[in-house]
């Protein structure tokens, strides 16, 4: 006689480092977007999923300091790709250094909850400061 085990249900849930890895990655596509204007390399995405297995045994606190920063450089990757655009609605040529300035940034936004994951010392955090560059 046939005996088969039932079926356990799908677990529906996100991981729990879901979000976090989907934070990464849209920082990472507004630095594609914004790359063409300020130039350099790009940071490693092979980091995005190492950042998700230390995601597991990372503390409470580490991952509340790493939602409030990655959230601050997606808000500020947001914003300085919305004001680019807008100048180049305007039929505006987007201010080199400008667009440069905010590449850096969103670089160092990438490797700052890099090194907040991995336990090294993070740099100061990415778009801490208004950008002071007139677009």
């Amino acid at each position: 006689m046939l005996h088969f085990a039932p079926e356990q249900p799908l677990d529906s849930a996100p991981q729990p480092y879901a979000e976090a890895l989907a934070r990464l990655a849209s920082i990472r596509h507004t630095l594609r977007l914004v790359d063409p204007f300020g130039g350099g390399p790009a940071s490693d995405p092979s980091a995005d999923e190492e950042i998700g297995m230390v995601w597991e045994s990372a503390s409470e606190s580490k991952r509340r300091c790493f939602d409030m920063r990655s959230g601050r450089v997606v808000a500020g990757s947001a914003a300085a790709l919305e004001a680019l655009l807008a100048e180049q609605s305007e039929g505006r040529e987007p201010n080199p250094a400008a667009a440069k300035k905010i590449a850096e940034e969103i670089r160092a936004g990438l490797e700052d909850v890099s090194r907040l994951m991995f336990g090294r010392v993070p740099s100061r955090p990415a778009f801490s400061d208004a950008l002071p560059i007139a677009l």
